[in-house]
């Protein structure tokens, strides 16, 4: 039995995010971008472990952020 194959993990949020190099979107680097249509499913399912271990970081990176306070500017 073959593996259902991976969906790009795209979810139309395409910018890029300097300090780590991801998209705010998918969490993907401009490589794993330009190259994922020509991944082979196993290669794509270590991309996909990766962005799991990434997403986590981010939610981590981004909780540290001031919360801002409307009228407070």
């Amino acid at each position: 039995m073959t593996e259902p194959r991976v969906p790009s993990p795209c979810i139309s949020v395409c910018r890029m995010h300097e300090p780590t190099g991801w998209c705010e979107g998918c969490l993907r680097t401009l490589d794993e971008i330009a190259f994922w249509s020509v991944l082979d499913e196993d290669d794509k399912r270590v991309v996909q472990a990766e962005l799991d271990r990434r997403r986590v970081e981010w939610h981590r990176l981004h909780a540290t952020l001031p919360v801002p306070v409307p009228g407070s500017a």
